[in-house]
């Protein structure tokens, strides 16, 4: 008689394989030699065979112990254990037959559906975003139709329990050595069925119409931010609803922009304000606030306003403002001021141009 295998060959994984590598390798091979895309394969049959013995002794932390300490020895006088209704190996199963029905599986159970997911965009002001808002907004989603409850049944009537897989939602027959579970064509896995189906839905259950939704959009939302709204998506004619996603858009802001929570602005001075120090209205998210410019200030420097940036959105404080001050250079001067800034520049050691001199090459120049 001729010897065993070893099971971590057969399912081509290494000793050390994890419990997902363990069973990624078993759908692989369970797929490529299932008897199902092998018809009258008797090899491919057997190899189908070993390598659901293999990950049945494998997938179970017990068995593999007793497989690495003795090898196949473990099992001699019990067999391997092979039991395709092992808990959690007939659900694998199930799974890999859906690969080839599209359905059922799951050891003949009947499972709930859950309605689609909806995403709505929704756009707000900056203002709107850092201290929140209520907003309104319209859906279009599937809803229970009101002629029949949501039961796709005229006048409401109560589906019947579907015959052909008695209410279960999958039939099983036998293929080979294994008893397969394949989603009910009749019911399509619900198992019931609508004997006389509504004129308002058509038997769906669910009818599509525009919902109107109150939405509490939180302080500190940025664009990207998503709102879950549980139970406002699609809703199904068995099951329960979907959820709905809005997805926030921030409008940009003329004066505002923002980094995290955080909140930047930009303010123009003049060349004696920045010399000689002022003090500014400068805008902020609650308002004009004053602002201390210190003398000597030079272009691009920014000054923090502790506390002015936007709530976080997890309730941790405020960002703070981050003021740039540009100082703007005149671009005409009048005769005065270009005296005044000569003289600056003479007190200074700066040099400059004679004013006369240079006025004299502007007029032959242009006349």
């Amino acid at each position: 008689m001729a010897s065993k295998r070893d099971f971590y060959e057969i399912l081509e994984i290494e000793r050390s394989a994890d419990g997902e590598t363990i069973k990624k390798s078993f759908r692989k091979l369970a797929l490529r030699f299932h008897p199902d895309r092998n018809p009258g394969d008797s090899e491919a049959e057997a190899r189908f065979r070993e390598i659901s013995e293999a990950y049945q002794v494998l997938s179970d932390a017990e068995q593999r112990a007793r497989y690495d300490r003795y090898g196949h020895a473990a099992f001699e006088g019990q067999g391997a254990g092979f039991d395709f209704s092992a808990s959690g190996f007939e659900d694998l199963f199930g799974d890999i037959f859906n690969e080839f029905f599209g359905g059922g599986g799951g050891g003949g159970r009947t499972r709930r559906r859950r309605g689609e997911d909806l995403s709505y965009t929704l756009r707000v002001s900056f203002e709107e975003s850092a201290f929140g808002c209520d907003k309104e907004i319209s859906v279009p989603r599937a809803v229970p139709c009101e002629d029949c409850k949501g039961t796709g049944g005229k006048g409401g009537a109560a589906p019947e329990k579907c015959k052909p897989c008695r209410g279960m939602g999958q039939v099983r027959f036998q293929q080979g050595f294994f008893s397969i579970a394949k989603t009910c064509g009749r019911c399509n896995g619900r198992g019931r069925v609508v004997k006389e189906p509504c004129n308002g839905c058509r038997g769906s259950g669910r009818v599509r119409k525009q919902q109107t939704l109150q939405v509490r959009v939180p302080s500190g939302v940025d664009s990207g931010t998503r709102l879950k709204l549980r139970g406002e998506g699609e809703a199904t004619s068995a099951g329960t609803a979907g959820d709905l996603y809005v997805v926030i858009a921030v409008d940009e802001h003329e004066v505002f922009r923002r980094d995290g929570n955080n909140v930047l602005c930009h303010v123009t001075i003049g060349i004696a304000q920045a010399a000689l120090g002022t003090e500014l209205d400068v805008p902020t998210l609650d308002g004009p606030v004053k602002m201390k410019v210190k003398a000597g200030t030079q272009s691009g420097a920014v000054f923090r306003m502790r506390g002015r940036g936007v709530p976080d959105l997890h309730g941790y404080g405020r960002g703070d403002q981050l003021t740039r001050v540009d100082v703007a250079t005149p671009k005409k001067l009048t005769t005065r001021q270009r005296e005044l800034l000569e003289e600056f520049a003479a007190i200074s050691g700066e040099e400059a141009p004679e004013s006369k001199g240079f006025f004299d090459k502007v007029r032959e120049k242009f006349g």
